[in-house]
Formats: C-alpha cells, structure tokens, sequence
C-alpha cells in the first residue's frame, strides 16, 4: 500500500473523514517528512489533525505541548474514543496513575502525549523522553511563547531548549491568532529549522455576523433565546457583576443558564465548565475568563453582551462557536456607553504605550460595528487579509443591506469643514462646526465664521456622526492620534474635493431590523435527530465524557438524514471510524431502525453490565495496511 492511500485508510479508520481541509494535506506531509512548522489556522480549522494523524502514521513518540488541563483531558478523551492510545501528564494524576504512564511510555504502549510546560521542563520528564523515542514535538497554542501574544506564558520561554535536548525530532508549532511579530517571535524563539509556514485563511465562513443597538437589550436577548430553545451558546459580558446579574435573571426566566467568571470558586467555576461541556446546561454567561482550551464544537450562538474591547478578543471569542463545521450565530449589541466605559479603564494604565495600542484597538472595534460594509469583511481585513466577494450572505449588512443616497455633496462638506479647521480637531467637534452649534469653544475659537460653519444644517448631529464613520471606514477620511483622534484629509478626501470622484452614502436606519440568516440545510427527520442527541446524552453521561466525544452533532445529523442501516453504511457517515463504528454502532442503529417506536432505555446495551468497551490501540503498520 503507498503512502498515500495508507494516509487516507488512516483518516477514515480513526477519525471517520474521507477528505481533509484546505493545508491539512500540505501540513501532514511535511510533519511526516520529519520538517519543522508553523501553523496559523483560525479555530476549527483542523489544526490538530495535523499531528494527530502524523503521529499515527510514524514511529515514536509525539509530545503535544497545552497551557491548559482542561485542554489536555477533552483531547485525550477524544483521542481515546477513536480507538488511540493516548495520555497525558500533569498535576491533577496521582503517583500511581503517573507511574502508569511512565511504564508505558517506555514500552511504546503511547502514541500521543499531552503535557504541560512546566511538567515537560522538570529533569524527570526530560529524561523520560530521553528513553522513549520522541519524534516530533507539537508546540500547540504556540502565540503563548511571544511577549507580544495576546496569553503570553513565561514557562512557554523555556521550550527553546528542545531542540538542543532532542535534535531529531521535528517540531510543529501551532497557533489560531498570531500577529506577524508574533509568528517571527515564535519561529526564533522555538529555533524552527528549514521550517515551512502555513498561514490559512482567518474566514470562518459558517459564523455569521450581526451587530444590533444595545437598547432594550435584556428583552432582545429574551426574544433570540425563545427562538433558539435546546441550543448551546456563550454569552459573553465585560464584568463580574453582570455576569452574575444576568445568569440570575435568565435562570429566573426559565432558561439554563450558568455563569462563569474569575470571582467564583474554582470547584464552582470547573463544575459550571463541566455541565455546559456535557450539554447538562446549554447557556454559560461569562466573562473573558471563560474561553482558552474550550474544545466544545455545538456552540450555536456566541452572544456579546457588552464590546469586547479589540477585534482580535471578539474574534477570538466568536471563534469558540461553530467548530463542527454547522452554523453559529455571532451577536454583538453595541453602545457608545461601552466604549466609554472601557476607555476610561485604558487610560488607569501607567504606560503611555499600552494607553495608544490599547485605544487603537478600541477604535478598531467600534469601527467594525458602526461600518456599513460586510462585517466579514472588515473583520479580514483587519487581520490583513482581502476578502473580494461583493456580498458574503452572512452578516447583517449583507443580508439586510441598508439604502444608499448620493453621498458626494454631503462627503465634500465634512470635507470641506476638517480642512477649514486646520484638520487639527476630532469628529464631535468638526460637526459641532458643520451644523452650527454654538457651544462656548466653537464662539470662542471663532469657528462660527468659517466658511463651512453651518453648512450642514439639513442633516441631524448622529445623522453626520454616521456619515463619518462610513467616508472612515470607506477610506475616505482618516483618523490620527490615539487619546485624541483627529480628523485628516487623504489622497482620496483630496479626489473627492476635486470632483474627480464620487461616493454613495447609507442612508441612516431608523430602527434597526433584525437581519433573517439563510435557511441552513434541512436534515430529514427532527425526531430522530433529538431521539439520537438522547441517546448520545445517555451513553456520553454513563462512560463520563461530554456527549460530542461520542458523536459530533455532524455525524448526528447526518444519521437522521441519511438514516443508515447497516455498519458499513455507518462508516459513510463524517465522524464515524472503525473504533466508534465498532463501539457505538449496533446501539444506534437499533435506534435508527425502531424509529417509529418510543425509545426504552431500561433495555439498551449499555444498561448491560456484561457488555464489553474495547480498550484503545496502538495502531499497528500491518493493521493499517488492511
């Protein structure tokens, strides 16, 4: 068997996929061809397929680096369930569990093992490795080793030493979020060798995007959640208090919800954790304390109460919806009372440096909610990245697209206005001038004899305010200074004052609509679909696991369309391998096939004593050749 279809065989048996995701393949041929790599793959993009299949599929060790316990234990429970033989070593096993694991290291009975830094620093771990045949290391959530990364890790520093202690295993770094400091941080700091990058794209094409005005806020999530009853999702707020506040509220309201922030107490805050993971409670309010190492993939709606306070934060956050693949809906209610909140916060910092990078990002983020372009769009280009399409079909602006007005005349008087005050002041003031306000500065400056004083008079303050923004996000006006921003003229202003271009304006919304998603592809069988998701519940709470290592929604939804009949037709559904097919297969099948009959637990296999789980694998060459 070559290389190649071994590759493949490799994935279906063990992982259930027949294709992979876009750099998947690239990625794994290297890693498997021994070369070192960089990594940068936006959350759900598969990044950890790329050393868990290579691991598979060579001789030795692979030692997977995670900040985070949590982290460590999801994967290798996933890992397990697939019928791998996986582990990991950190402070939660006891001795004897340690020993365990240290004896079957060096009897080659482990295949991947998740450690933390300062577990892998320890002499006693080095040596272990030292005697048990590492190949490649997985620096995983690598953006932690950079002083510029947003989870900077002092014990991340340290890892630059593996390449002296081990020089012939390979290395792949990988990280979702990572500025191009941060990558060249990463690359020199871990001493990466004739490496290879692979940077994918940041699109997460099934999230979409809304932002809605944050008035009556409390009763528009009440209205979002009714329509979305029996679904996970995170709400996301800036403090303790609100936290607290609103999971109370919600409780009282009859929904399930739990909260989760640094002030609880650590059982508290694991046993919220636990029971949002294994889908006993489907709404977790958090505050940014909740997120890193959270694997769960059935998150369907990623609500920000309040602004989160940069683009890289909210992406970030968002990106914790959605990784099965299905639809996630990412909602934003936004005020200009957040924005002030959270500066006046910014400007407690003691350097002045923190103060500018931190306001920057701030005006980045109200930038994206006020923009009337495609959030998609300016949430890409953020990050670097173009995105062409005219109309992504899955954000507010694209779905409802707001009316546009010749713009030009009203562009060329803002214009007109910022170069007649020297472009020496910030928005609020220049329209203060535009529409004629006589407030004491604008007398006292003598603002109110300028030529442009009061030549904006047809339009409302927040109706200039709107228009400024848009020629801002539209390029057509620039914004210079951090603490106090001011407004400046660009080539494109000069054009525009020239007569040598034109623009349309939105015409400001008088109520905001809310925006109607595309209808996601219908699965046969609604029923059956809650009737599996049931089961999945019964056996994921019986063997202790959350219900997605059992069966992704995915795999779900697909039996309840495809409505397989025999284990080979189980196998053609995406998820399910050799192991799970073998493990789970008869007891869903019978579920499938009695469809018009009421489920009795009391008589299911897994209610048997007798019944026998198979123990993970080693998969074995010859095995894989079969």
């Amino acid at each position: 068997m070559n290389s190649g279809v071994r590759m493949y065989k490799t994935l279906q048996k063990y992982f259930g996929y027949t294709e992979f995701r876009p750099l998947q393949k690239e990625i794994i041929d290297d890693v498997i061809a021994g070369k070192d790599t960089f990594v940068l793959m936006p959350t759900g993009g598969g990044k950890s397929l790329c050393y868990q299949l290579p691991a598979l599929l060579t001789d030795g060790l692979t030692v997977v680096v995670s900040p985070l316990i949590s982290l460590m234990k999801d994967q290798v429970d996933s890992l397990k369930a697939n019928g791998i033989a996986a582990a990991y070593l950190n402070s939660t096993l006891g001795y004897r569990e340690i020993h365990e694991i240290n004896n079957d290291l060096l009897n080659n009975r482990i295949k991947i093992l998740y450690v933390a830094p300062e577990r892998l620093m320890m002499s006693s771990t080095l040596e272990l490795f030292k005697n048990s045949n590492v190949n490649l290391f997985a620096i995983d959530e690598a953006h932690c080793i950079s002083e510029w990364g947003h989870d900077f890790r002092p014990e991340y520093r340290r890892l630059d030493m593996l390449k002296a202690k081990f020089p012939n295993a390979a290395m792949i770094a990988l990280t979702a979020t990572a500025t191009p400091k941060v990558q060249e941080d990463i690359i020199s700091h871990l001493k990466l060798v004739d490496y290879k990058s692979y940077i994918a794209s940041f699109d997460r094409r099934n999230l979409v995007y809304q932002v809605r005005p944050k008035k009556d806020t409390y009763n528009q999530l009440i209205k979002y959640l009714i329509k979305h009853v029996g679904e996970c999702g995170i709400i996301y707020c800036q403090s303790r208090s609100t936290v607290d506040r609103l999971s109370s509220r919600l409780k009282l309201d009859g929904f399930d919800a739990l909260p989760y922030h640094a002030g609880l107490s650590d059982s508290k805050r694991r046993k919220n954790q636990e029971d949002f993971i294994k889908d006993n409670a489907e709404i977790i309010v958090a505050t940014i304390a909740f997120g890193m190492g959270i694997d769960k993939p059935n998150v369907r709606f990623v609500i920000h109460y309040d602004l989160p306070k940069n683009l890289e934060s909210y992406y970030q956050e968002t990106g914790r919806g959605g990784r099965d693949g299905l639809e996630c809906e990412c909602l934003l209610f936004f005020s200009r009372g957040d924005r002030y909140k959270i500066e006046y916060f910014i400007n407690q910092k003691q350097s002045k440096e923190e103060r500018d990078v931190a306001l920057y990002q701030l005006r980045e983020m109200v930038n994206y909610c006020d923009s009337n372009m495609c959030r998609r769009k300016v949430l890409l280009n953020y990050f670097g990245e173009e995105y062409d399409e005219q109309n992504c079909g899955k954000c507010d602006a694209c779905l409802e697209p707001k009316e546009k007005f010749e713009g030009t005349e009203a562009a060329i008087k803002l214009l007109n206005c910022v170069d007649d005050l020297n472009q020496r002041f910030g928005m609020n003031y220049v329209i203060d001038v535009l529409i004629g306000s006589k407030t004491k500065k604008i007398i006292g400056n003598k603002h109110n004899l300028l030529k442009s004083y009061g030549s904006g008079h047809e339009f409302s303050k927040a109706h200039w305010q709107s228009i400024a923004r848009e020629m801002i996000s539209l390029d057509l006006l620039m914004v210079e200074g951090e603490r106090y921003p001011l407004l400046k003229l660009n080539q494109k202003s000069r054009d525009l004052l020239t007569g040598s271009e034109t623009v349309r304006l939105t015409k400001p919304a008088v109520d905001v609509q809310i925006a109607r998603k595309q209808a996601t592809t219908p699965f046969t069988d609604h029923d059956m679909l809650e009737r599996l998701k049931k089961l999945r519940k019964t056996i994921a709470d019986k063997e202790n696991v959350p219900p997605y290592i059992v069966f992704a929604d995915t795999s779900l939804r697909q039996m309840a369309t495809k409505l397989p009949k025999t284990r080979d037709d189980l196998l053609q559904i995406t998820g399910v391998g050799e192991h799970k097919s073998n493990k789970y297969g008869d007891i869903f099948l019978k579920e499938i096939a009695g469809n018009s009959e009421k489920h009795d637990d009391s008589s299911s296999p897994i209610f048997n004593n007798t019944t026998k789980i198979s123990s993970p694998v080693i998969p074995k060459k010859n095995k894989l050749k079969g």
